[in-house]
């Protein structure tokens, strides 16, 4: 389904769309629905008491308001729309409203329909524009590229949208970011038969190019002569090489700061000779979720165009099993010099990051963020909806963690506890890549291990959880979430 946002200044009879949809909350019309004209809010109100019409979030009534003999007379159905309870209610709920509503109208049949901006009364016009339209335009995503036939898709259906009383430049931001967080997804639900790392370095150069980026490409023997043993000891066993992706962001005047995001980009991990068990591989083209997070960000970025120097590093690379693939108790000599002794192979995302982020130090960045689906282990701690954040400085991380809350992306902050260092240390190396055989404590070590790589504010984000769903969720289906994208639109200030 493609979805068209259009704002408009009136709402219900002034507007030629078949469709007009009304919030209610609280068992009552919301605020724009006491403002109809007497008739339709009184027929809108009967049936919705009659009917025993409570508008739970996300419940529709849909109601024949007169039989239209012409486009220009307004819609002939209004479409009661729940938005819930009062008390609690936030700027998701408008969020998740958006993207709720757009799939109840397509699944009604409607290609065009007018709507109230749900709650603007309450967050203000341009809060809710923006948080309805992005709710929209993220509802409305669907992945069926490599589908050959599909009775029941509504793949070449397109649905007009207008926004009543919305604000303009909250909508063309919120298309924007949607449309940066879509590209993620679509990344990440690429078959890794497809999403090579060569594929994603030209999908990216393709992107940087499109947009005025600067962009850089290295391949396995520029990535060998930097000296980065960590990463590519990890690729070395694919017969599909590395690459490493540096985009540049500059604005026209002098940046307020500089910073970099570095990506896990594992296009397909089978945990090497520390081999995953196969229903673990399923979802393991989306190792490289956070490399998506952090070319969508770009994406938008180049856009939106903040006051901030942006520069963006992805190690690319397959984790496989060959006759020329790394092992355990091997030692790799990374970037910073210093040396690792692998304990597990399926612990190769810090490996290929360490690198990456050794890399955006010495280039100047002044603070870096980085995502990674990096362990399980936060996944048992947090969940499947919330990412764990690491932090080496503080008040770099509350400024990440507040990005993330002003963009509905739920993190959680977690210690990196200096403590749990000496469980890395090596009596072969500097340091191993793992704790060894214990479990407890994985996504702190982990975190450490990064730390290790850099003096300057770091922002560890554990996105293993929300990165990828295997069932539809609130914004939309199973399969790539793009979560990432919008924290780090919001930390960017754009």
């Amino acid at each position: 389904m493609e979805l068209t946002l259009k704002s408009a200044r009136r709402f219900i009879d002034e507007i030629p769309a078949p469709l007009a949809v009304v919030g209610v909350w609280g068992g009552e019309l919301s605020e724009e629905g006491q403002k109809l004209d007497g008739k339709h809010r009184k027929a809108l109100t009967h049936t919705m008491h009659e009917l025993h019409f409570k508008g739970e979030f996300g419940e529709t009534l849909l109601i024949p308001l007169a039989t239209r003999r012409s486009e220009e007379e307004g819609p002939g159905f209004a479409l009661l729309f729940g938005l819930g309870k009062k008390r609690g209610v936030s700027l998701e709920t408008v969020r998740r409203a958006g993207a709720r509503l757009v799939q109840e109208i397509a699944r009604l049949g409607f290609k065009e329909a007018v709507t109230e901006t749900f709650l603007a009364e309450k967050f203000g016009k341009q809060e809710a524009s923006y948080a309805l339209a992005e709710g929209a335009l993220l509802g409305s995503y669907s992945w069926n590229k490599y589908k050959t036939s599909s009775p029941t898709s509504k793949r070449g259906e397109k649905l007009r949208l207008w926004l009543a009383r919305a604000s303009g430049p909250a909508v063309d931001r919120a298309e924007m970011v949607a449309e940066a967080v879509n590209y993620a997804r679509d990344l990440v639900n690429e078959p890794p038969n497809i999403l090579t790392p060569a594929e994603l370095a030209r999908r990216a150069a393709e992107m940087a190019q499109e947009l005025g980026l600067g962009v850089e490409i290295w391949d396995e023997r520029q990535i060998q002569q930097a000296g980065m043993g960590a990463f590519y000891g990890v690729a070395q066993g694919s017969a599909n090489p590395p690459r490493f992706i540096q985009l540049t962001y500059k604005p026209q005047t002098p940046a307020s700061r500089v910073i970099a995001l570095v990506g896990k980009g594992l296009t397909f991990d089978t945990g090497g000779y520390s081999l995953k068990p196969s229903e673990s591989q399923i979802t393991m083209k989306s190792d490289m979720a956070g490399a998506a997070a952090v070319l969508g960000a770009m994406r938008a970025v180049a856009r939106l165009q903040p006051q901030v120097e942006v520069r963006a590093y992805i190690a690319a690379a397959e984790n496989m099993i060959s006759g020329t693939a790394y092992r355990v108790s091997d030692v790799l000599t990374s970037l910073s010099g210093k040396t690792i002794e692998i304990l597990n192979t399926d612990a190769e995302g810090r490996l290929t990051l360490a690198d990456a982020i050794t890399y955006a130090d010495r280039q100047g960045a002044e603070a870096i963020v980085e995502l990674s689906t990096l362990t399980g282990a936060c996944v048992v701690a947090l969940g499947e909806k919330v990412a764990g954040l690491f932090a080496n400085d503080a008040r770099w991380g509350r400024e990440v963690q507040e990005a993330a809350e002003r963009a509905g992306e739920k993190v959680w902050p977690l210690p990196m506890e200096e403590e749990y260092l000496e469980a890395l240390k090596s009596t072969t190396a500097d340091l191993k890549n793992t704790h060894g055989r214990s479990r407890a404590g994985g996504a702190i070590t982990a975190a450490l291990f990064l730390g290790e790589f850099t003096e300057k504010p770091l922002v560890h984000l554990d996105i293993a959880g929300p990165a990828y769903t295997e069932k539809s969720h609130a914004l939309g289906p199973a399969g790539g979430t793009g979560f990432g994208v919008r924290t780090l639109v919001e930390l960017l200030g754009v």
